[in-house]
Formats: C-alpha cells, structure tokens, sequence
C-alpha cells in the first residue's frame, strides 16, 4: 500500500512535469525533453499497471 501510494505520487509529479515542459515548449510535444519526460511518465505507469495486475483478485 505504502509503494503503491509512493508511486501514485511520482506518477503525479511526472505528469505535473511534463505539463510544465509542454507549456515551456510552447506545445510542441515533439521537443526531446518532453518526449523524455512522456517515456518517464509512460514507465512509471506500467510499473504502477504490472503493480496492480500481479496483486490476488486483480
């Protein structure tokens, strides 16, 4: 529960910053450091997903 809530909140500030990144871009969502912000982000929401999906009952 403790690792669950730890990477909710990574995930959140991931998504926080790669709002920031896309707005200093000027929205341009092919800039390579919001693409490799949206690769940190993507991760770490499959890492949550696998989390989620090994768990009894999922």
């Amino acid at each position: 529960m403790v690792m669950s809530l730890e990477l909710k909140n990574q995930i959140e500030k991931a998504r926080h910053n790669l709002h920031m990144l896309v707005e200093h871009n000027e929205g341009r969502f092919g800039h390579p450091d919001v693409l490799q912000q949206s690769m940190v982000l993507d991760e770490l929401i499959n890492e949550y997903n696998r989390m989620n999906l090994s768990k009894p009952g999922a």
